[in-house]
């Protein structure tokens, strides 16, 4: 019985001291690529100020096009907003319209709408 404890105790120390290191395999062109993003009617707006509500964001979108559905996402205690929100147009170019439009814009010195950075 004082072999076997003796076997596994080295081999125990050689994996908690083992200079090997993990390599991962080289990722490939395809792996690194990340797909265009289906074009959507549903916009994320974000950067908005606390004061700002559903019925402001509907008024500064609805001067790009026909907005169908205008939503703040508030704090449930505060009720203050949350800074995000969503704008749902009618139609895929309406929507582009929107994002043209309002792409770096500030309304209302709170309200400001931009596109993710591309890396």
């Amino acid at each position: 019985m004082a072999v076997r404890i003796a076997a596994a105790a080295p081999r125990g120390l050689r994996r908690l001291f083992s200079t090997h290191t993990f390599v991962p395999p080289p990722l490939t062109q395809a792996a690194t690529a990340t797909p265009p993003a289906e074009p959507s009617t549903n916009l994320f707006v974000s950067g908005l100020s606390k004061r700002t509500t559903s019925e402001k964001l509907h008024e500064a979108f609805a001067a790009h096009g026909e907005v169908v559905h205008a939503r703040v996402v508030t704090d449930r205690v505060s009720g203050f907003s949350k800074g995000f929100g969503f704008v749902r147009y009618a139609t895929l170019e309406d929507a582009a319209n929107g994002i043209k439009g309002m792409d770096g814009k500030v309304v209302e010195s709170s309200l400001s709408f931009q596109l993710p950075a591309d890396n």
